[in-house]
């Protein structure tokens, strides 16, 4: 079934990982079935890419809409191209910053931009303006007539107090570190593309999605069993669910606009790390210790607009904790890819 069913007690491996994670939401299903034709997810080899195709080809089933989810992307993991296969995704593999091979691509009226670069920035800056400024302006040309849906980061906002409600929306962009900067780039490179060609975008300030094999809380866990201490600097984050974040994500196709929407997706209330590791011991029986002095300010967002937009985060964030202890405990995969939540500087 594509309809969410009630939430298993643990996550016991991969392929019940990515079922759970890519079952479309019935608010979903009703916004892909007001939609027509193809759907490109561009950079569906990433972390969260695969997550996207499958839920969105779940929610064409379920909707009944004809038309094909499309993953485009290097798919340097032959497993993962398999994979999304075997889920019904058609697969078209190929380099974006490649002239030719980005003009071969289908037109197709909806488009997911997944492509970027964060992880090892530093020290190659020049692949991470590529990536994140350089590409964002070709598939804007390309894709001009398409709804685009961009995936941002929250990294664009200045820290905010730690007693406020978070960046919203309205709070103009100071993103720190060229990582940052790039991204801010890649937005101004679909507004841009609205202003001259009236293209319609949705800009996603996503903030740390959860998945059991890397995010905020895998990787204070991880710190936790290592016997490392937990780094307090960062003392606030905001994050969500993959499974949650997709399937918000994937619900503003509908909400494009030209000049663009910009929307923050995350979860609804912020955590503070040192609970979180409090929390995350208890149910790994470790006693956790801390590095570093907890800040008055940090980087988390305000989802208000989100909500009243798209719809609420549906995965309890205990739920989530449990099963990324759980799989912690019993050795799960890790993608080997830490979000750096604790650095201030703004280098990854």
């Amino acid at each position: 079934m594509t309809v969410v069913d009630s939430l298993p007690d643990t996550i016991p491996d991969e392929a019940t990982l990515d079922e759970v994670m890519s079952r479309p939401s019935p608010g979903l299903i009703e916004s892909i079935a007001r939609g027509t034709g193809d759907l490109l997810v561009l950079g569906a080899g990433g972390k969260m890419g695969p997550t996207v195709a499958r839920m969105a080809r779940r929610a064409f089933e379920a909707a009944g809409r004809e038309g094909q989810v499309i993953a485009v992307s290097r798919f340097s993991d032959p497993a993962a191209r398999a994979g999304l296969e075997a889920a019904g995704v058609a697969t078209i593999a190929g380099d974006l910053l490649e002239p030719t091979f980005l003009r071969g691509l289908p037109d197709a009226p909806e488009v997911v931009f997944m492509a970027g670069r964060k992880f090892g920035s530093t020290g190659a800056e020049h692949l991470t303006w590529a990536m994140n400024a350089h590409l964002p302006g070709l598939v804007a040309r390309r894709f001009r007539e398409a709804r685009c849906v961009v995936f941002s980061t929250a990294a664009v906002y200045p820290f905010v107090p730690t007693d406020s409600a978070g960046a919203d929306e309205d709070l103009e962009p100071e993103p720190i570190g060229e990582y940052a900067q790039s991204c801010l780039a890649r937005e101004r490179m679909f507004e841009h593309a609205a202003h001259t060609w009236g293209t319609r975008s949705a800009l996603i300030r996503l903030s740390y999605a959860l998945d059991l094999r890397y995010g905020v809380l895998h990787d204070v866990g991880a710190s936790l069993r290592e016997g490392r201490p937990v780094d307090v600097g960062m003392s606030t984050a905001s994050v969500i669910w993959q499974g949650d974040a997709c399937d918000l994500i994937l619900r503003t196709l509908e909400h494009t606009a030209a000049p663009p929407l910009t929307l923050n997706v995350s979860g609804l209330a912020p955590i503070r790390i040192r609970d979180v590791a409090v929390a995350m011991g208890e149910v790994l029986e470790v006693e956790p210790a801390f590095e570093g002095v907890e800040s008055e300010s940090a980087l988390f967002v305000d989802c208000s607009r989100m909500a009243e937009l798209v719809g609420e985060p549906m995965t309890p964030l205990e739920t989530v904790l449990g099963w990324t202890a759980d799989w912690l405990r019993a050795g799960g995969r890790t993608l080997d890819k830490p979000t750096h939540f604790e650095v201030r500087d703004g280098k990854y």
